[in-house]
């Protein structure tokens, strides 16, 4: 591979991610809520005169450096950025926002990564069935269910996953990653109640995005089969299980693994609804409190990990695909 295309890529990179962390720390300052005014309101008492109020406010501010000019803040944000310091949380002042997302990606990590596998694998050997003339009829017949479940959001499966298995049949907890009151350690037990908790939330992850990705690669398998090589292997007497495998999979997985990339890039900021649906203790259930409290801090810091994560996906997969497949490469 040149140099010259590595290091174009890496320009494209950088660049993305100064522009996408300038549009993250210009759009939560869109809002005219002052974020320290609203947190001290929370805490204070309702008596408190209007002057202290204003003295609490200008001491806070000086704090957390949201008195220095507008062109200062975005300066000391890029590069406090850059050097993965994203300070104090506003809302839970004196607690560092790197030290809470730590205590929450582990979570979101597992719940995206196992579903959104899980579902790429059943998704993508589904769909290979559904466009594969030669396979039994029952297959065919789950394919239509399942695709119509990609249209209905995450969210929305969330509630009547609660509704039916939580609340009528009791068999599962209603929210939570943990039993309440229970410590989260490394033991056999907790394990176990912590993924007795996560088999709705990624339920529903799966069965949203199950459809997708079996339309997806039923789609390239039907472009495939009218390829010259398709013909090639049917006329040189294949059998089916071959031609199956190694030619029409081989070549219609590429797009998938590319989404797949792009997927597992969105692995760190997790799925906002399903997590804030099943109060799961997740990123996306962190960012959501941040944005509702308007702790900027806590969104700066959620926002650029999820965009750096993205960004260095988007470059892996740029650098990988020429290898996968040389004819990218032309």
């Amino acid at each position: 591979m040149p140099l010259r295309y590595i290091v174009r890529r890496l320009g494209v990179f950088l660049i993305v991610v100064w522009a996408a962390a300038s549009i993250n720390f210009a759009i939560p300052r869109l809002s005219p809520v002052d974020p320290i005014r609203e947190a001290l309101l929370q805490v204070t008492s309702m008596g408190a005169s209007q002057a202290g109020m204003d003295v609490l406010v200008k001491t806070f501010a000086a704090r957390f450096g949201l008195d220095q000019p507008l062109w200062k803040q975005y300066v000391n944000y890029l590069i406090d950025s850059a050097r993965g310091n994203f300070g104090f949380s506003i809302t839970f002042f004196p607690t560092r926002v790197i030290d809470m997302i730590a205590v929450a990606l582990p979570w979101t990590i597992v719940l995206i990564t196992v579903s959104t596998l899980l579902t790429f694998v059943i998704g993508t050997i589904l769909g290979a069935f559904l466009a594969w003339p030669r396979v039994p009829r029952v297959v065919q017949l789950i394919g239509p269910p399942l695709l119509t479940l990609s249209a209905i959001p995450y969210y929305l499966l969330g509630l009547i996953l609660i509704y039916v298995f939580a609340f009528v049949l009791k068999v599962f907890p209603l929210g939570g990653g943990y039993t309440v009151g229970t410590t989260p350690t490394l033991t056999l037990p907790f394990l176990i109640d912590a993924f007795h908790h996560s088999i709705l939330p990624a339920l529903s992850i799966v069965l949203a995005d199950l459809g997708g990705w079996a339309l997806s690669m039923r789609g390239m398998m039907v472009t495939v089969q009218g390829e010259d090589y398709m013909t090639l292997a049917e006329a040189k007497g294949l059998k089916d299980t071959r031609v199956f495998s190694r030619y029409a999979i081989r070549n219609a997985i590429l797009p998938q693994a590319t989404s797949l990339a792009l997927s597992m890039g969105r692995v760190v900021s997790g799925a906002v609804l399903v997590e804030v649906v099943f109060a799961y203790p997740g990123v996306g259930n962190l960012l959501y409190q941040a944005i509702r409290t308007f702790d900027y801090f806590v969104i700066y810091g959620i926002v650029f990990m999820v965009i750096v994560a993205i960004g260095l996906a988007t470059l892996i997969l740029d650098l990988l695909l020429p290898a996968l497949d040389p004819r990218i490469a032309y």
